[in-house]
C-alpha cells in the first residue's frame, strides 16, 4: 500500500509539471516524504544511504539542442552514479513555467536542482525557497543571483569576445572594414547571452563598425530570423546570434536573402547550424560542452548530498569555434592562423622525461606539422635552473623566435627570458609562467585543482572512518609556481579538519627522492600523502606500495602509465589529470599568431583539469 502511495504521489507531481508547461523526459523512480514530514537534507541522507537519490534538471527550455544534449550527459552521469535525474523544463522559455518547475520539484521531494536560469533574478525567490528547504542547487549555463552549491558553465564573455574576433577577421579578409552589425539575443536579463553579447561588443572597440541597437528574439528561430532580415534590409555587413535559436535564425535570414558575404556568427551546435555552416551561410558558431555542463552538474549535486562542501565553486567548461568542415576548435583556429615563413620554436619543459612533458611536446608537434613551423624540444634532462637558463640562451644564440617554456619558478629564469624578450623573441607560458610579461599562458588552474585533490583525499578519509591523523606533502620544490598553487589550494581544503598538515618536503620530481620522501613520512604514521607532480606522484605510490600498508590514501597529479598503474592496484586513489596535449597545441598556436603580429593580450587560459580514479 505505501509503494502505491509513493507512485501516486509522483504522477501528481508529474502530471503538475505537464500542466504548467514543464516537460519530463524521464519519470521519478520514487518519491520522497511529503512535504513537511522531513528536512530536504534529512531526505537526502536517507537517499543516499539507500542509493535513492532524486534530483530534478531544469532547463531554460526541452526544445533547443543544447539542453537536450545537457541532459544527455546529465542521464549518463545519473546512470554511472546510480541516482535519478528527471529533465523537467518548459517547452518555451517562459520565466511563470520555470518558476513552477522549481515549485514541482521542491514539492515532488527532489533532493537538488539542478538548474540553467533565465535570469539572474526571474526565478530568484523560487530557489531561495527551495534552498531554503534544504534544497541543493547546482547551476549549469546561466546562474541565478542566489547562492549555490557549485556553477558549470561557459566564460560567457571571453567567447563572446572570440566570437566578435572571428567576425572582424571575415570581415577585413573582405576587405570590409566598416558598416553596421546586427545583434539578436535572447532577452536583456539571460546572464549567459548578456555576457556573450558584451564580450562580443568589446571587440569592436576601436574598429570602424556601427554596433546597432540589439534586438530579442527570445531564443525563437522564427522570430530572430525576422528579426535578421530587418537587420539585412538596414544594409548590416554582420549579424551576430547570442544562443541556439538566435543564430539558427540569423542563418536563415541570411540564406533566404542571397546575400552570402554578410556574415554571420553565432553561439550553441546544432544540426540546423552545422548545416548553415557547411552551405556558407554562417562563418562559425561558438560551441560550448553542454554534456560537460550535465556530466559535472549531476556529480556535483551528489557530492553536495553526500555532504561535501563545494564552496560556490565557477567552472568553466570550455567553447570551441565550429567553422565549415566540421573542424573543432582547434582545427578551425588553426586553419585561420596565417603562416609567412616557416617559423623557428623553441620549447623548453622543466625537464625532457617526464611523461607530462612528453605529450606536451607530442601536442606541439603536431600543431607545428599542421601549421609547417618548426619547433624543437630542448629541455634538460632534469629539472635545474642553471640548464634551463642555457637552454633559453641557446634559443636565442639559435636564432629562434619564439620559445614556449614551461619555467621551473616564478624568477629562476627571468633574468633570461628578459633578455630574449629584449632581443624580440617572442614569450608564451605553459604549464607555468615566470615573472616576465609574455605573450599567452596556457595552463592548469592549479590551486583549485589542489583544492580537489584535498577534498578527494578527505572524503576516502571520512569513509574510511579516519577523521584525523598527519598528512604528508611531496612537491618538486619551493619556487615552481604551478606546484605550490597545487600545494596552497591542497592544504585550503583541510582547514577546519581535524588533520595535521606536516612539513612540505622537496623531491625535485625526481621519482626516487618523492618515493624515500614518502617513505620517511609514512614510518612518521602518516594517513595521507599528496604528491605535487608526475614524479612526487609515481615515489609516493611507489612508497605506499613497498610499505604494504593500502590503508594509507596517495593523491597525486599529472598522468602517466606508472601511476595509472599504481592507481588500478590500489596504492593510489587518485590523480588530477591535466591536459599538457593542449597546452602544447594552444602555445604554438598562440607564438605563430604573435609572430605574425597578432595581439594576445598576455591572455591566460585554464586548460582544465579531471581526476583519475581506478
Amino acid at each position: 500500500m505505501k509503494k502505491k502511495l509513493l507512485a501516486m504521489l509522483s504522477c501528481a507531481a508529474l502530471l503538475a509539471a505537464s500542466v504548467t508547461g514543464c516537460s519530463s523526459s524521464k519519470p521519478a523512480e520514487s518519491a520522497a516524504a511529503p512535504a513537511g514530514s522531513e528536512s530536504a537534507t534529512e531526505t537526502a541522507a536517507a537517499a543516499a544511504a539507500s542509493g535513492d537519490v532524486k534530483i530534478a534538471l531544469i532547463t531554460m527550455d526541452s526544445i533547443d539542442q543544447h539542453w537536450v544534449t545537457l541532459n544527455e550527459g546529465a542521464q549518463k552521469a545519473a546512470a554511472e552514479l546510480g541516482v535519478t535525474v528527471t529533465f523537467m523544463s518548459p517547452n518555451t522559455k517562459d520565466d511563470a513555467q520555470q518558476i513552477e518547475c522549481v515549485n514541482n520539484a521542491v514539492a515532488g521531494g527532489y533532493q537538488a536542482i539542478i538548474v540553467a536560469a533565465n535570469g539572474p533574478d526571474a526565478i530568484s525567490s523560487a530557489l531561495k525557497e527551495a534552498a531554503s528547504s534544504g534544497v541543493k542547487i547546482v547551476y549549469v549555463d546561466s546562474p541565478a543571483n542566489v547562492d549555490a552549491e557549485a556553477t558549470f558553465s561557459t566564460d560567457n564573455e571571453a567567447a563572446g569576445k572570440t566570437a566578435g574576433e572571428e567576425m572582424i577577421k571575415a570581415l577585413e579578409a573582405a576587405g570590409v572594414t566598416s558598416g553596421k552589425i546586427g545583434i539578436v539575443n535572447v532577452n536583456a536579463a539571460t546572464d549567459s547571452t548578456v555576457k556573450r553579447e558584451n564580450g562580443f561588443r568589446s571587440a569592436f572597440e576601436g574598429k570602424g563598425y556601427e554596433l546597432m541597437e540589439t534586438q530579442y528574439g527570445e531564443g525563437d528561430a522564427a522570430k530572430s530570423q525576422t528579426i535578421a532580415e530587418n537587420y539585412i534590409t538596414q544594409g548590416v555587413v554582420g549579424i551576430f546570434g547570442c544562443n541556439e535559436g538566435s543564430t539558427t535564425g540569423t542563418g536563415n535570414a541570411i540564406k533566404a536573402s542571397g546575400n552570402s558575404d554578410i556574415v554571420g556568427v553565432g553561439f550553441d551546435k546544432s544540426d540546423a547550424i552545422l548545416n548553415l555552416i557547411e552551405d556558407g551561410y554562417l562563418l562559425c558558431t561558438m560551441a560550448q560542452n553542454p554534456d560537460v555542463m550535465g556530466e559535472e552538474g549531476v556529480k556535483a549535486a551528489v557530492a553536495a548530498l553526500n555532504g561535501e562542501s563545494l564552496g560556490g565553486k565557477v567552472t568553466d567548461t570550455g567553447v570551441s569555434a565550429i567553422k565549415a568542415g566540421g573542424s573543432s576548435a582547434a582545427a578551425s583556429e588553426k586553419a585561420d592562423i596565417t603562416v609567412s615563413q616557416e617559423w623557428k620554436i623553441a620549447l623548453i619543459t622543466m625537464d625532457s622525461i617526464d611523461q607530462h612533458w612528453v605529450t606536451l611536446n607530442d601536442g606541439a608537434q603536431k600543431t607545428a606539422a599542421e601549421l609547417g613551423v618548426t619547433v624543437t624540444f630542448m629541455s634538460p634532462n632534469t629539472k635545474d635552473d642553471a640548464q634551463q637558463i642555457e637552454c633559453v640562451n641557446n634559443a636565442v644564440a639559435g636564432g629562434y623566435q619564439a620559445i614556449i617554456v614551461a619555467a621551473n619558478g616564478p624568477d629562476a629564469i627571468s633574468s633570461a627570458l628578459k633578455e630574449a624578450a629584449s632581443s624580440g623573441v617572442k614569450i608564451v607560458y605553459v604549464d607555468s609562467p615566470a615573472n616576465v610579461d609574455a605573450e599567452a599562458t596556457f595552463s592548469t588552474d592549479n590551486e583549485a585543482a589542489g583544492k580537489t585533490a584535498g577534498e578527494e583525499m578527505i572524503k576516502a578519509l571520512e569513509a574510511a572512518g579516519v577523521t584525523s591523523g598527519k598528512i604528508g606533502i611531496v612537491n618538486v620544490n619551493a619556487a615552481t609556481d604551478s606546484t605550490v598553487k597545487r600545494e596552497n589550494g591542497f592544504r585550503s581544503a583541510f582547514e577546519g579538519k581535524g588533520y595535521e598538515l606536516m612539513e612540505t618536503q622537496y623531491g625535485e620530481g625526481d621519482a626516487a627522492k618523492s618515493q624515500t620522501i614518502a617513505e620517511n613520512y609514512i614510518t612518521q604514521g602518516v594517513v595521507g600523502i599528496f604528491g605535487c607532480n608526475e614524479g612526487s606522484t609515481t615515489g609516493t605510490g611507489n612508497a605506499i606500495k613497498a610499505s604494504g600498508n593500502s590503508g594509507i590514501i596517495g593523491v597525486g597529479f599529472d598522468k602517466s602509465d606508472a601511476i595509472m598503474n599504481l592507481i588500478n592496484d590500489g596504492y593510489l586513489l587518485c590523480t588530477m589529470a591535466q591536459n599538457p596535449d593542449v597546452m602544447g597545441e594552444e602555445g604554438v598556436k598562440a607564438a605563430v599568431q604573435a609572430l605574425e603580429g597578432a595581439s594576445l593580450g598576455g591572455k591566460v587560459q585554464d586548460t582544465g583539469v579531471s581526476v583519475l580514479t581506478k
